[in-house]
């Protein structure tokens, strides 16, 4: 029954272009559409559809999926001219992979079911650039279960784990705990690594020697060896994501009281290395903030 499924996938960048790869590769019925149209036309020749316009991804797709940037790109997708909203029919579901503030997703979930019927499930994602060519992604979601179940197949050929954490906007308060670990552990790497590095240690060898020990993640074996090495080229991800994603914990945090001491702190030295290195820094380049290698 899925194979028969229209699906749309509107943002085909960084993250979005490898996801709808693995769609098309499975031989679903895959349109799609990105503001800069360059970045869509690898898939085309894939074999997916070209879309003229957000609405047009919509007016032929059962699942439509979003891979945008931010709170704003996401807003012009679904209601700006010739957007989502404008082709929606009533059933369809919206899958956003997109990560921004859990309560800007309740209220445009809230408004795109009011105009049109089609329903919202947040669906933020962990495991970058790597995880998306391989279908590895964790994707923690929000919204009705009846709408998690009918997408359910469809996600897990882009994931390994797909988990409904509760009504709309859970997904991205999930995905913000998880940007809590993630940042802050980007900055203890940094930190650990300068150190032996300062030291007189190879810190090339740290995720080898403590491997299987307490210290021990995948984190460390995966952002430490690209620090120390300067392997940025294609970035894991960029610093103006990771920046942007700690600012939302920190609204959340304050409207919900919870102390978030270590991401303030985290979220100072990404937004250091953004005014440093530009916004399409690597995240990991946090690394060079503590020594003599220029950004």
């Amino acid at each position: 029954m899925s194979e028969a499924l229209r699906l749309g996938f509107i943002g085909t960048g960084l993250m979005g272009a490898p996801m709808a790869a693995r769609l098309v590769a499975d031989g679903q019925d895959v349109t799609v559409w990105n503001r800069t149209g360059a970045k869509a036309a690898p898939l085309v020749a894939q074999g997916a559809r070209q879309g003229k316009d957000a609405a047009d991804v919509a007016e032929g797709a059962d699942i439509v999926f979003t891979c945008l940037t931010d709170t704003k790109a996401m807003e012009q997708a679904v209601f700006g001219p010739r957007g989502i909203a404008e082709g929606a029919k009533t059933g369809a579901i919206l899958v956003d992979f997109s990560s921004m503030a859990p309560d800007a997703t309740r209220e445009m979930a809230a408004r795109l079911e009011a105009q049109t019927g089609m329903i919202w499930l947040d669906a933020p994602v962990s495991g970058g650039v790597p995880g998306a060519e391989a279908g590895t992604l964790a994707i923690m979601a929000g919204g009705p279960e009846d709408a998690f179940r009918k997408v359910e197949d469809i996600v897990l050929k882009m994931a390994a784990r797909f988990t409904l954490m509760g009504p709309v906007g859970a997904g991205q308060t999930t995905k913000l705990c998880n940007q809590v670990i993630v940042g802050c552990t980007m900055a203890v790497l940094a930190e650990a690594a300068r150190l032996a590095t300062n030291a007189g240690v190879d810190a090339t060898r740290l995720p080898e020697a403590l491997a299987g020990g307490f210290a021990d993640s995948k984190p460390l074996q995966i952002f430490m060896p690209r620090m120390v090495n300067a392997e940025h080229n294609p970035p894991l991800g960029h610093v103006c994501t990771m920046l942007k994603d700690l600012d939302s914990v920190h609204d959340l945090a304050k409207a919900s009281t919870s102390p978030a001491p270590f991401t303030a702190l985290a979220a100072e030295q990404f937004r250091l290395l953004m005014a440093r290195g530009g916004p399409e820094a690597d995240a990991l380049e946090i690394f060079k903030l503590s020594g003599p290698t220029e950004l």
